[in-house]
């Protein structure tokens, strides 16, 4: 095989070999970019058969193993772990879960001292092996400081002898793991000893986050602020960070606002812990206790916004008030509290302060958000505990898969609550015993499945918003202690209640919004002894929301499609937590991402209201990319909207702009906001300071910043003057759209200046400066994650305009270009990898991916060896050949820059191809780039 050859030279010889990212060598490790695991995976994905010998293997890596194997069990593929009882390291439950795996083989290594860490992987004509200090465990293979070494060769290679020789021989003194062994292993196993330093004696004291909370809380205090909000996921200790904001401000009296009895209870003890004193300056007022002479109350909202509750209470009888679960202060109830007291300062915390009812809750606190930790940034902070989530398939049964329109009797039907309780087991969780939230849609299912659940040996009860709150803290004692081992939920667990012990969370039911989804994840998520990881399993039918699934676990605000698909597509990490989807819920997640509109003007309105309400003013573009909330490009490339001002025009804001100040604006959004190319950005930015730059200057900073040429530069000019769109379009051109003006004149050698129009306007319309400069800001901003050195940026997106303008052609010739125009000096070749329909045209190319490095490609038909085309393309010295591809037609117009290109000269051939059998020429084209795992797996996998 050539390309191994070349792969493995480029490797050990000579790096001018042509590489490749499948065969080459490389050094593995765990950084922000790699994980050892990332390459096990895709090497697991594409092979034939697999054989581990790896001494140490812990719990927390085997369910990502298995949503893998159970794909590969479905294409017949299996393989074999050979591990071992050295140290005592492997903990009985270890080979209790690897024997749920149906397609692996589970061997014991007689070896003394068996401590390999090596990875075999069969792919017909090649073997790959992985081999280095990585054990299986999640430390090693995501998070640790390790090293392994990426090999692969053909089968009768020297190497891959020697270790096939290893593994027979290893094979040969290692035997199946059977019951008797287990058994006996379980009985003598001693849990190794930790080196543990314990602490004599327990002082809570403000963590990360909690410490940057309370600086910015107490500079709000120190600043004359009335009010102020934390937004705090769902575990990061919130209500610590209370006590220990509240012991710094010293009230004299204080009072805690809450909507459970339950909660109140608890943070009493929370905030005694911190403040501490006398016991009896702490009290509650909820229910049958009243006792308003404390100095610390923790009050229910109920209790508390009774009339005659209220009357008893001064205005001024609090100094500090602290609204818990604060994005509930909008409710009647909480507004008669705030409207009665009148204390120094009011804090709100809440884990979710997006509301669907559209409450402004940043507003209630007059826009102080002290500070803001999602559900991300506390697993990265470690706050949190890990998770593993899988999606999988849910019932299905005559090729019909549950939907919304599903009955009842299907939904708690025996078949489809034993395909549950399989896969739940298969997964499996962390602990001695399940201790499990289901949320399912219905009332009746949440007790028919309860019922079931229970008869088949998984004792369970259903709990529903009608049920009490003793009968819900009843239920709730059952799971911690053990009598249980699920509660089914309806409606209830998605915020305030939290069961610290919970080491699984099931979702059987539609998710319905980003917000409930993460709130039902978050349940799961507490620390708690002995819990490394909680296991999430989501059954997806097929319902028109599963796209929110990825954007919800990736917390992505964005609105980008093709975000949302790599995100799907792609293993993802959340610090040491995984994300994993089976193929088939894949697929139904990226079917549903097919048929939805992310930026559709209601979604955009959704967005737009919640970050405005966030921030207290009208946002601009800026805004939105300064908060991670909608990606600015989606407003530019919506096709309903010319630019930000039509849109805030749609939101009801007093914007005015004359015709000429919209098609500015227009061309400023649809064609520079991108950030594509720095070029234009810099230039417009000199020039909206200064009015008027000189070409030396601007050239320095290009210099500076980017490169730079006569060629660039005219193409700034073709850009800027807007003849690069002079090209007929139907009945008009683009230009028409962008108004007949050009934007700078430089006419006057060797200064750029704004035409007198633009200036003009940019002084007169002070809403139109401002939305302009924002454009140029935003566009900026967007041109970090790029290359500014190159005319394109390796695995960055790209259609055939910005090709025509990257590649400075005087005229925007991408609408004739198909997929592709060989120029004088440049050939971008645009090519969709996927052909879903045999009707299309480029159905008929055969565009074939060989072996990671070589992609076969045909010109257009009719073409022969001789026609013109042709030979520009072969034979033109110094062409430069541009590949951008992308998955499918669904992608929409955006390809991906894969880099240049070589043509192998002797696979030019000219061949019949499509249906009729027409003439075109065949050619392999060679990346001078190797592909990167990441990326083949995106687009060719």
């Amino acid at each position: 095989m050539t390309v191994m050859r070349d792969a493995i030279l480029n490797g050990f010889e000579d790096e001018r070999y042509p590489g490749s990212e499948l065969f080459g060598p490389r050094v593995l490790g765990n950084d922000a970019q790699e994980k050892i695991w990332f390459t096990l995976r895709e090497e697991l994905s594409s092979c034939r058969s697999f054989t581990w010998a790896v001494a140490f293997i812990t719990q927390d890596m085997l369910v990502p193993l298995k949503v893998v194997l159970a794909d590969l069990a479905d294409k017949g593929v299996s393989g074999t772990i050979i591990t071992g009882d050295y140290l005592n390291f492997n903990n009985p439950r270890v080979f209790e879960e690897l024997q749920k795996i149906p397609n692996l083989k589970i061997k014991i290594a007689t070896k003394a001292g068996f401590h390999a860490k090596g990875y075999l992987f069969e792919h017909g004509n090649y073997q790959t092996v992985v081999v280095g200090s990585a054990n299986f465990t999640r430390s090693a293979v995501l998070s640790n400081y390790e090293w392994a070494l990426k090999v692969s060769s053909n089968k009768q290679a020297n190497l891959t002898k020697q270790f096939a020789q290893k593994i027979a021989l290893l094979e040969q003194n290692s035997f199946d793991i059977t019951s008797e062994w287990l058994e006996e292993y379980k009985a003598n196993w001693v849990k190794p000893k930790a080196n543990v330093v314990r602490k004599s004696v327990e002082k809570i004291t403000p963590n990360k986050m909690q410490q940057a909370a309370l600086k910015n809380l107490n500079a709000l205090v120190a600043n004359g602020e009335k009010r102020g909000l934390v937004v705090s996921a769902t575990g990061t200790g919130k209500t610590y960070l209370g006590a220990f904001a509240v012991k710094d401000f010293k009230p004299k009296k204080f009072l805690y606002v809450v909507h459970r009895q339950q909660i109140a209870k608890k943070s009493l003890e929370s905030f005694y812990k911190v403040i501490g004193g006398s016991k009896k300056d702490f009290g509650l007022l909820s229910g049958s206790h009243h006792e308003l002479n404390r100095k610390y109350i923790f009050a229910t909202v109920q209790t508390l916004s009774q009339t005659d509750v209220l009357a008893s209470l001064a205005e001024d009888e609090f100094d500090y008030i602290l609204i818990d679960e604060a994005h509930r202060a909008a409710a009647p109830s909480y507004q008669k509290i705030l409207a009665h007291f009148k204390p120094q300062f009011l804090l709100g915390m809440t884990a979710t302060p997006e509301r669907m009812d559209e409450q402004n809750v940043y507003q209630i606190f007059d826009y102080n958000l002290a500070y803001e930790i999602r559900l991300r940034d506390a697993l990265e902070e470690k706050m949190l505990a890990p998770f593993h989530y899988v999606g999988v398939q849910d019932y299905e049964a005559d090729g019909e898969t549950i939907d919304e329109t599903t009955g009842l009797r299907y939904l708690v039907s025996e078949q489809r609550v034993d395909y549950v309780l399989r896969e739940i087991d298969y997964y499996g969780y962390c602990g001695k015993q399940a201790k499990g939230l289901v949320f399912c849609s219905r009332q009746d299912e949440a007790k028919e499945l309860a019922d079931l659940f229970s008869k088949k040996g998984h004792p369970a009860i259903a709990l529903t918003n009608e049920d009490s709150e003793k009968r819900r803290s009843e239920v709730i004692a059952k799971l911690v202690n053990g009598k249980i081992e699920y509660i089914i939920a309806v409606d209830l667990f998605n915020e305030g209640i939290d069961i610290p012990s919970l080491n699984q969370i099931i979702m059987l039911r539609n998710t319905q919004s980003s917000i409930v989804f993460t709130q039902q994840l978050g349940r799961g998520l507490r620390k708690y002894p002995g819990k490394n990881f909680v296991t999430a399993l989501d059954f997806i039918g097929n319902y028109k929301n599963n796209y929110l699934i990825p954007i919800a676990l990736n917390q992505d605000t964005s609105r980008d499609k093709d975000r949302a698909k790599r995100e799907t597509r792609l293993p993802n990490l959340i610090d040491v937590s995984t994300i994993n989807f089976s193929k088939v819920a894949s697929e139904k997640i990226l079917a549903s991402l097919d048929q939805v509109k992310l930026d559709g003007l209601r979604e955009l309105r959704q967005s737009y209201q919640e970050l405005k309400n966030k921030i207290g003013r009208i946002p601009l573009l800026y805004d939105f990319y300064q908060y991670g909330s909608v990606s600015p490009l989606v407003f530019a490339n919506n096709h309903g909207l010319d630019d930000y001002a039509t849109f805030l025009q749609k939101m009801g804001e007093s914007v005015e702009l004359s015709k000429y100040e919209n098609q500015v604006l227009t061309f400023l959004t649809k064609e520079l906001l991108n950030g594509k190319r720095i070029h234009e950005l810099l230039l417009l930015d000199l020039l909206f300071k200064n009015g008027k730059v000189k070409q030396e200057d601007y050239v320095s900073l290009l210099q500076k910043c980017g490169y730079v040429n006569e060629a660039v530069l005219q193409s700034v000019e073709d850009i800027l003057s807007l003849s690069f769109f002079d090209v007929k379009q139907g009945k008009t051109t683009k230009k028409a759209q962008y108004g007949d003006l050009p934007l700078i004149e430089h006419s006057n050698l060797p200064d750029y200046e704004l035409n007198e129009k633009l200036a003009a306007a940019l002084k007169q319309n002070n809403w139109f400066k401002r939305l302009a400069e924002d454009v140029i800001k935003t566009g900026l901003e967007l041109n970090e994650s790029y290359d500014n050195l190159h005319q394109f940026t390796l695995y960055q997106q790209y259609d055939r305009k910005d090709a025509c303008r990257l590649l400075n052609w005087p005229k925007d010739v991408s609408a004739p270009m198909y997929g592709y125009r060989v120029g004088e000096h440049d050939t971008p070749m645009f090519i969709t990898y996927e052909k879903n329909d045999d009707q299309k045209r480029n159905a008929i190319y055969n565009n074939t991916l060989e072996n990671g490095r070589s992609l076969r490609w045909y010109t257009r038909v009719p073409r022969h060896l001789n026609s013109e085309e042709v030979q520009r393309l072969l034979h033109t010295e110094g062409m430069h050949i541009h590949l951008f591809v992308k998955r499918s037609d669904a992608e929409g117009k955006q390809f991906f820059y894969l880099g240049e290109a070589k043509i192998d000269p002797k696979s030019v051939k000219e061949e019949l191809i499509g249906a009729k059998k027409k003439p075109a020429v065949g050619m392999n084209l060679l990346f001078e780039t190797p592909l990167t795992s990441e990326m083949y797996t995106y687009l060719f996998a």
